[in-house]
């Protein structure tokens, strides 16, 4: 390929028969400007793009970049650029105040003359400062007297001797008044007075049907106070017998009949303290026989009938609450036949089901023992447990009736063991839309249950007289019976029910 000639014509093709050596393919020539085309290209751009001299193709040679000097030409900045961006004349920074308007100085406003402007409105001048004169000098008057000062010389000498007469006059009435008032009223703090009780001669006698019943019994009822090496604990308990028997619950002493060790005392209502020996015990009813000695003129407890108690008459506990002794609550007969479980503890081996008087007199811990006592002061119950959840008694009470603890008293004084009847089966409480009762679970061979033709599985729903509604009231029902009697009974089995007689053994 040629170079273009210096006046800018157009080179010459090179002809289909040129050199083979050189390929059969045309190269592109170097194109000059066109006459006509376009304008001449500046000579800065020719400058900064265009190839650098002695370099024929789209790259320089490697060395010729490294040898280049660098030819960019700067051209002078927009003057509206300029003259926005540039530093503010005489200021040593590029910040302006944004409020001002550029090419415009700011100049400070003249105050307006309303003698040189003729559009001003009309206005006044400040007024002309006065010479403030001195005024002349005073000379002091005349000193004031009393009635200048008080009255403004209103009032004269004479008529202010007046008005001082009658005050004075005034001031010696309001004196003597006040003297014969004094004594006429008595005075506030006096050492002559005595104070005294009430001189009733019938003080002594009792205001109330309970405190009568509590004169009547209190000196019947005493404290048990069973003490350990580590502890111990109080109970309650009522004479029964001149000799010396006293009846309470087995949880009472319960730790003195199963530590050796330990102390049993009995307190009377006149703090007299006596040591106390175990006559028997019945873990099976909480039933506990004491018998103290030496005890002369002790004062037995009239004894009452269970069975003939109603519901709502009222009754008095006593016992000693929390160690508190001589304590007496009041109430009322709520229930009876309530069949309470009793189960063993840390404290107590009782495992009993009671057949229980129900009451809402205060009974706590500490009371059992005691006795439940009707308006004649006579016995009719002994205080065993109570519905606490928070701690304290909230109308809950449950009393042994006395028809029920004087056969078992009277087996432990005898014998010191007691028999219970029973009839050989285990149930459990069932509750359902067919059938409520003590279901039997298991029936011992050869027991009275057994030749009765009870199975497992039965439901009783009644025993003698008593409507059996869960396991508890089953097992008083058979305990309170009469060991060698028949008993008639009812039972549920595959959704009929069915009549039985039972005789009831001795355990």
């Amino acid at each position: 390929m040629t170079d273009a000639d210096d006046n800018g014509s157009q080179p010459s093709p090179r002809r289909p028969d040129a050199d083979p050596a050189r390929g059969s393919v045309d190269q592109a020539p170097r194109l000059g400007p066109r006459p006509n085309s376009h304008p001449a290209v500046p000579e800065q751009t020719t400058a900064v793009f265009g190839r650098p001299d002695g370099v024929d193709g789209a790259f320089a040679p490697p060395e010729a970049a490294r040898t280049r000097p660098a030819q960019p030409v700067i051209a002078d900045p927009d003057p509206v650029l300029q003259e926005a961006f540039s530093r503010p004349e005489g200021a040593d920074t590029l910040q302006r105040d944004p409020d001002s308007r550029f090419g415009e100085k700011e100049t400070t406003p003249e105050p307006a003359d309303p003698w040189r402007d003729p559009d001003a409105a009309a206005a006044l001048s400040a007024p002309a400062v006065d010479t403030p004169v001195a005024p002349p000098p005073s000379t002091p008057g005349p000193k004031l007297g009393v009635s200048e000062v008080l009255f403004d010389r209103k009032v004269s000498w004479r008529a202010l001797a007046v008005l001082t007469a009658i005050a004075v006059v005034i001031g010696l009435v309001g004196g003597l008044i006040g003297r014969l008032t004094a004594e006429v009223t008595s005075p506030l703090h006096s050492d002559t007075v005595s104070l005294s009780g009430s001189d009733d001669d019938n003080e002594d006698e009792p205001r109330s049907q309970v405190a009568r019943v509590a004169q009547a019994v209190e000196k019947s009822v005493v404290m048990i106070d069973v003490r350990l090496a580590d502890g111990g604990g109080t109970g309650s308990g009522v004479v029964i017998d001149k000799e010396g028997y006293i009846v309470t619950n087995n949880h009472v002493i319960s730790m003195a009949a199963n530590d050796r060790s330990a102390k049993l005392e009995v307190v009377f209502s006149d703090r007299t303290r006596v040591p106390a020996r175990i006559v028997g015990r019945d873990i099976r009813t909480d039933l506990a026989v004491l018998k103290v000695d030496g005890i002369d003129n002790l004062t037995v407890a009239k004894l009452g009938d269970s069975s003939k108690i109603q519901i709502g008459e009222e009754v008095v506990a006593f016992g000693a609450p929390l160690g508190l002794d001589q304590t007496v609550t009041s109430g009322i007969v709520s229930a009876e036949g309530r069949a309470v479980p009793l189960r063993p503890d840390e404290t107590s081996d009782t495992d009993a089901v009671i057949d229980a008087i129900q009451t809402d007199a205060a009974i706590n811990p500490g009371n059992s023992g005691g006795p439940l006592v009707d308006d004649q002061g006579r016995v009719i119950g002994i205080n065993t447990a109570g519905l606490a959840p928070g701690g304290g008694s909230i109308g809950l009470g449950f009393a042994i009736p006395v028809n029920e603890f004087l056969p078992i008293a009277q087996a432990l004084i005898k014998d010191g063991r007691v028999v219970h009847a029973q009839i050989g089966v285990n149930a459990s409480s069932v509750r359902n839309d067919r059938v409520l009762g003590a279901q039997v679970r298991n029936v011992v061979e050869g027991s009275p249950a057994a030749r009765a033709g009870i199975r497992e599985g039965d439901v009783i729903t009644k025993f003698g007289d008593r409507v059996i509604e869960d396991a508890d009231e089953l097992t008083v029902a058979v305990r309170t019976s009469e060991i060698g009697a028949d008993v008639p009974f009812e039972y549920w089995r595959d959704g009929r029910t069915f009549d039985g007689t039972i005789t009831p053994a001795a355990d």
